[in-house]
């Protein structure tokens, strides 16, 4: 995962705040500091403690750093609302959500959810966890009294997982739950964050080389899905704006994160390609798979192609354009394509493919030739074209991996 360089947007500790800027049970409030403290009068175990002040787009981060734990390590951090009980962890109650620091397991409303890329490794004194909201991403709801928003935690400073959460009027709020004596944090409120990639110029791949950018976010080179992933229309397309030809004829991306279930696609499109379908999915477009292996050409059904693609894998896609190019002569090594052909434009828009001109599409997997298939040029060209559908997907995208 890439590493968080967060950092203090406004330096607010929550000792500073009045008694009603929080709320809490079972816990002793000293300062920044929270340590459990039982209640032999009450058959209640859990304590609670909750900032009463919803994170929002300038303070959309908070963090706790573990100075004592117990063998137990039943410290939950997330967010809940101001209305939560505080005799239930973060995450146990309606409308809350969290991870347990001991094991990484993340819990909504009660019930335990399987996320892709959680904390290893026991916590430990000294530890950090954060949680923070991207309010830059908001996704419409079929509530509308709801917005839907990607909720991210992070373990000493890098980013553990995320998930699509309800974002309720009243707004989510801090929220840390303890239940063995001996716990002790130091929270912090009222800050922002940036990833460390956000912060550095990178000159070989930013928004401006993008034509479309469909439910993802852009990091640099890093693609990362932000839709809901609940039905087969919750696509996250990128298209490049340029489409590829002699002199810049081959694209890659690099696999970081498969997220749940790996829909990620590498391929090509045409300019106008439906915003909410994977790439090869529609007329016009041809795509490399990367969880079940298979080729797609302008259909839903897809034929049998190469293997699958896991974390860490690089998929690559390229054109030979010129015809009598023998691609099966060359099957360990990404061809070199640069002879000249007529230039993409036509004065006949209106068909989007032009049966005369033929291109041979090629697939890589970690360098090594896959396969090729022969495809209609669309008018205009193909854009290179990245596509994913399921939460915690993310990519690292080379436009240009064979230039200088």
């Amino acid at each position: 995962m890439d590493v968080i360089n967060f950092y203090f947007q406004k330096q607010n500790k929550i000792g500073m705040k009045s008694h009603s800027s929080y709320r809490y049970e079972r816990v002793e409030f000293n300062d920044e500091i929270l340590k459990y403290k039982s209640d032999p009068s009450s058959d209640k175990t859990v304590g609670v403690f909750i900032i009463n002040r919803p994170l929002n787009p300038e303070t959309c981060y908070f963090e706790v750093e573990v100075l004592n734990i117990s063998s137990h390590s039943n410290i939950y951090v997330g967010l809940c609302t101001n209305r939560s009980p505080l005799d239930k962890h973060v995450g146990h109650s309606s409308g809350s959500l969290g991870i347990m620091t001991g094991d990484g397991r993340f819990y909504k409303d009660g019930a335990h959810i399987r996320l892709s890329c959680m904390t290893s490794g026991r916590c430990i004194v000294n530890d950090r966890f954060g949680v923070g909201i991207r309010f830059g991403y908001l996704v419409p709801s079929e509530d509308i009294l709801y917005s839907n928003v990607h909720v991210f935690f992070t373990k000493n400073g890098e980013e553990i997982c995320s998930y699509l959460a309800r974002l309720p009027p009243g707004g989510l709020c801090p929220g840390v739950s303890m239940e063995d004596e001996g716990d002790e944090l130091c929270i912090f409120s009222g800050l922002n964050w940036l990833p460390e990639e956000d912060t550095v110029m990178v000159v070989d791949s930013v928004e401006d080389d993008w034509y479309c950018l469909q439910d993802v976010r852009l990091n640099g080179q890093i693609l990362e899905y932000m839709g809901p992933g609940e039905t087969v229309l919750d696509v996250g397309l990128a298209q490049a704006r340029n489409p590829l030809d002699t002199t810049s004829h081959y694209f890659e991306i690099e696999i970081l994160e498969p997220g749940e279930n790996c829909y990620i696609a590498i391929g090509l499109t045409e300019k106008d390609y439906p915003k909410n379908r994977l790439p090869g999915w529609n007329k016009g477009s041809i795509a490399y798979h990367a969880d079940d292996g298979k080729v797609f050409i302008g259909s839903g059904i897809g034929e049998a192609f190469g293997p699958k693609c896991h974390k860490g894998d690089k998929m690559g896609c390229g054109i030979l354009f010129h015809s009598y190019c023998d691609a099966k002569s060359q099957p360990d090594a990404v061809p070199d394509n640069r002879e000249f052909i007529e230039d993409f434009s036509s004065e006949d828009e209106n068909d989007p493919l032009d049966p005369s001109r033929t291109v041979e599409v090629f697939f890589t997997r970690n360098g090594k030739m896959i396969g090729v298939r022969q495809v209609n040029l669309p008018y205009g060209g193909f854009l290179p074209t990245v596509g994913m559908m399921s939460f915690d997907e993310k990519v690292r995208v080379n436009l240009k991996p064979l230039s200088g």
